[in-house]
């Protein structure tokens, strides 16, 4: 099975948790992905091979783990993370889908499309060095990304003899910065990831320690309420129009819920064009079902035949997303070339595109320290930054704390194809409109 089969695949199932990893250079991101999958059988004979033998020429003194997600020959040759990373694995409560990110400072732009569709982020410390600048700068940037469960895996613990006293101070350090941060749930877990100490089974080195090993917080930590199941959203992908005789009459509007839940007899309203319609019914791959709510990929159908496209929305008559052009966001800027005001790229929101001229850089923000830094003229690579902007149509949006899908936008560079910048939105929503 390909990768975007066994993703497809792992999305249909019913409980299905997506996490990444960061933290700074070699505090054992990419080790502790290859123990969770080592440790529940999740490789391959003959992948674990292949790494026991790249780990024979390199000369290592053990099997590296750390092989099983980093593919690339630099990342190999360097010893470190560059590009992100997924592994799939499943347990028999829960299905995972992990991101491993870079820990580097100039692959920012990395972590953040790796941490950007996340429910869970999981920071490493090394026990050794402590809260250190990325341990802060990532914690701020799953803040800033509405990532509502972090995990702070205090690794290396054997390399300090399982001092509890040294867990303790870390844990204080940790608690004392994400107080600035917005985020609801903290979980501190001492361990080796090399040896595989409370990474799938709890250690007897930490009878100290009360809480889960890392795998069964994983498999337990509530995720039901991640998503917005109130604001109804169903940006439309495609209109689904067989050409088959026997489906003359078919009309079907196939995407993903993107918030609410939708059911068959609902009354909603189209976007842009306001009009009234009632849902029919729903399917899925498997069948007809009466509900639909984030993150179902289904086809809607409408009573009525009204005039419905790529790029509109369906949601309640009263409880309507912003409509507006004049935007403004925080955007994480990933290319060499800089974001200047007045320039102009193309804005991709769910499934409507549209142009956008950048009006405003109001400032610049400083990862680390939360600082802001305002008159700046430019955001450079891996830089984020407050901005204003206009786009040629309206888009369909809600505050990015309120929905993550609807709140956020890509920035596409027009003349090479290429992603420049991630956007989350900012403005609160309100219903416009008769």
């Amino acid at each position: 099975m390909s990768a975007s089969n066994e993703l497809l695949a792992m999305e249909a199932g019913a409980d299905l948790l997506r996490f990444s990893t960061c933290g700074s250079v070699d505090d054992g991101k990419s080790t502790l992905i290859g123990r969770l999958l080592y440790d529940t059988k999740s490789i391959f004979e003959d992948q674990l091979e292949h790494v026991e033998d790249v780990s024979r020429r390199r000369g290592d003194e053990y099997t590296n783990l750390a092989l099983l997600t980093d593919g690339l020959r630099a990342e190999r040759e360097q010893g470190i993370t560059i590009d992100v990373a997924y592994r799939y694995f499943a347990t028999p409560r829960r299905k995972f889908i992990i991101a491993d990110t870079p820990g580097h400072v100039q692959y920012t732009r990395n972590m953040v499309t790796g941490a950007s569709t996340a429910n869970l982020a999981i920071v490493l410390i090394d026990a050794r060095q402590g809260v250190v600048e990325q341990t802060r700068r990532h914690s701020l940037i799953a803040s800033l990304l509405r990532i509502p469960h972090l995990v702070f895996a205090i690794n290396k613990m054997d390399l300090v003899g399982w001092d509890e006293a040294v867990y303790r101070r870390i844990e204080s350090d940790v608690r004392s910065f994400a107080a600035r941060l917005d985020v609801q749930d903290l979980c501190f877990i001492p361990m080796s990831a090399l040896h595989g100490d409370n990474v799938v089974n709890r250690s007897d080195k930490t009878p100290w320690y009360a809480g889960p090993p890392l795998l069964a917080h994983l498999e337990s930590v509530f995720i039901a309420s991640d998503h917005n199941l109130i604001d109804v959203r169903f940006p439309v992908q495609w209109v689904v129009r067989p050409q088959s005789p026997e489906y003359h009459d078919y009309r079907g509007y196939a995407g993903q819920v993107a918030g609410g839940v939708l059911r068959t007899g609902d009354e909603v309203v189209v976007l842009p064009s306001g009009m009234p319609a009632k849902v029919a019914r729903i399917e899925t791959f498997d069948g007809p079902v009466e509900e639909a709510f984030p993150p179902m990929s289904v086809i809607v159908h409408l009573a009525s035949d009204v005039d419905v496209s790529r790029g509109d929305m369906l949601c309640r008559a009263h409880n309507r997303p912003v409509v507006g052009q004049d935007l403004e966001a925080m955007v994480c800027w990933m290319t060499d070339q800089p974001l200047r005001p007045k320039a102009k790229y193309a804005l991709k929101h769910t499934t409507r595109t549209t142009r956008a001229m950048i009006s405003n850089l109001q400032y610049r923000m400083d990862v680390n320290t939360g600082h802001r830094t305002e008159g700046v003229s430019e955001l450079g690579l891996n830089d984020i930054g407050r901005i204003s902007l206009r786009t040629m149509a309206p888009i369909f949006y809600d505050e990015y704390r309120r929905n993550r899908t609807t709140g956020s936008f890509i920035l596409v560079d027009e003349a090479t194809n290429a992603t420049v910048g991630a956007g989350m939105l900012l403005s609160e929503p309100r219903w416009t409109g008769a």
